[in-house]
């Protein structure tokens, strides 16, 4: 195409590689630009001027402007680089692509209810002005109807939706995109562009530098590099948060700076060979286009239970209860770690998402949707599908629950996953000093024995806010008479 010009409008895919929008933008099209936007539809709706997330994938353009640079330059063509924009997307990529007179935008698929309707408004746009709009699969392996049932109907079940899953995932769906082949094709920017600082964008700095999840592409390779020794382990190492047992990459999905096709590649490479930790990561991934292809087929879940007999279930009204959850003043060691885990970093253990979700749930009587958007408010990774179904797997009232009698017992999680009070004693440092049998339940100990290690409950520490025993048969209950009714 002769003269022809495109634009690419980057979002969860921070990234230069491996970039499906991106190669086939290049591969079609004589020039074309990259461009992102900070968009204020969702960062004016932050509680707070204080966010990891945007500091992160504020740091994440910035490399990703940088990477654009030395590969224009590497093929030959100075001065690419990123476009960024500051206003609401959906009006900033049309007047941007009406600018730079661009045939075509293209993009790679988000499946968030929300985002597919802003995805509507910028096509229809778009159309209004001659210009076409594509996008395509770049975020998942297999998305929307690439895995059914024989009666070609959505999965609602993980295992055999995981059989399918792994008999479609063959090379071609794990191909890499050459982008590098094309990237001649890639346009200068025009001139006067400059990239908005954080403090421009209107939000302050945090305390990310200080934690261990750098940003970017090289951030992300950084830290696949690392995991790369400890995938063998992964099966058994990923249940105990004391440990370096987890890859800490998801949020480099969640932004994109990392192919989800190059992670896949490596894992089945190892899992073939019957490494069972690569198979076992494996699985987490197929976990992840599960919670996608949910999403997509059911967007219902986005406010309600996916099973709707669930939203008959009779949730507590417990104002103190959660703000203690809230809080990490429950009582119950392992939780209130994990809490507070979540407000240090905006990181939480997989382990302790289901434990915590667990206790809010099943312990506490309070509705999933509180949890969920608190995760949401917090995560560094939040992502809404992996949000929304491990918390309504955690309440029972999702696909392929956990069953509603199942209710963890926060103690005995504590004692088998954290069994030496390391994890623990890092977030709750006052109560260090109890013996490693006593730390998962202090609450247990008479008062001299809490006294002698520097503990008094009610004072440094407060009492269990609940009685797990008492809080499981009322959760029975609960659910019992719910059944009952059908």
């Amino acid at each position: 195409m002769a003269n022809s010009c495109a634009l690419v409008w980057l979002r969860r895919d921070l990234r230069c590689d491996d970039h499906a929008a991106l190669y086939h933008a290049l591969r079609r099209f004589e020039r074309v630009y990259c461009a992102f936007v900070f968009d204020t539809d969702i960062l004016n709706a932050l509680p707070r001027k204080q966010d990891r997330r945007v500091e992160f994938i504020h740091a994440s353009v910035l490399q990703l402007h940088g990477a654009l640079q030395a590969l224009s330059a590497a093929a030959g063509v100075p001065g690419g680089g990123l476009i960024v924009r500051h206003g609401s997307a959906a009006e900033c990529i049309v007047q941007l692509a009406r600018s730079l007179g661009v045939q075509e935008v293209l993009t790679n698929r988000d499946y968030e209810p929300e985002a597919m309707a802003r995805d509507q408004r910028v096509a229809q746009g778009l159309g209004e002005l001659g210009i076409a709009f594509s996008d395509y699969k770049d975020q998942v392996l297999l998305d929307r109807d690439e895995v059914l049932t024989q009666q070609g109907q959505p999965y609602s079940v993980f295992t055999p939706y995981k059989r399918a899953w792994l008999q479609k995932l063959d090379a071609f769906q794990l191909k890499p995109y050459p982008v590098a082949r094309y990237a001649h094709h890639l346009a200068p920017l025009p001139a006067e562009e400059r990239l908005p600082t954080l403090e421009q964008l209107g939000f302050e700095r945090t305390n990310l530098q200080a934690l261990p999840m750098p940003a970017g592409m090289d951030g992300a390779q950084q830290l696949l590099q690392d995991f790369l020794p400890r995938m063998h382990a992964y099966q058994e190492a990923r249940d105990f948060p004391g440990r370096k047992g987890v890859s800490y990459l998801s949020v480099h999905l969640r932004f994109g700076t990392v192919s989800i096709r190059a992670l896949a590649s490596l894992a089945l490479e190892r899992a073939v060979q019957g490494d069972e930790g690569a198979q076992t990561w494996l699985s987490e991934l197929a976990w992840r286009d599960f919670y996608f292809m949910i999403l997509w087929h059911h967007p219902h879940v986005v406010t309600q239970s996916f099973r709707p007999e669930y939203e008959r279930v009779l949730w507590d009204d417990a104002p103190q209860l959660w703000q203690a959850w809230c809080e990490a003043l429950t009582g119950y060691p392992l939780v209130d770690a994990a809490m507070r885990q979540l407000h240090q970093t905006g990181y939480m253990h997989n382990r302790l998402r289901m434990v915590v979700a667990s206790f809010l749930t099943k312990d506490l009587g309070i509705d999933w949707r509180r949890g969920e958007r608190h995760f949401a408010e917090h995560l560094n990774d939040y992502d809404l599908s992996a949000n929304n179904g491990g918390w309504q797997w955690a309440a029972s009232t999702g696909c392929d629950a956990q069953p509603w009698f199942r209710i963890f017992n926060p103690v005995t999680q504590s004692q088998r996953f954290d069994p030496d009070g390391r994890f623990i004693r890092r977030y709750v440092p006052e109560l260090a000093r109890l013996p490693d049998k006593h730390i998962h339940f202090p609450a247990g100990m008479k008062p001299l024995e809490l006294q002698a290690c520097g503990v008094q409950l009610g004072v440094n520490y407060p009492h269990p806010v609940v009685d797990h025993a008492s809080a499981r048969q009322r959760t029975l209950m609960r659910f019992h008479f719910l059944q009952s009714d059908r």
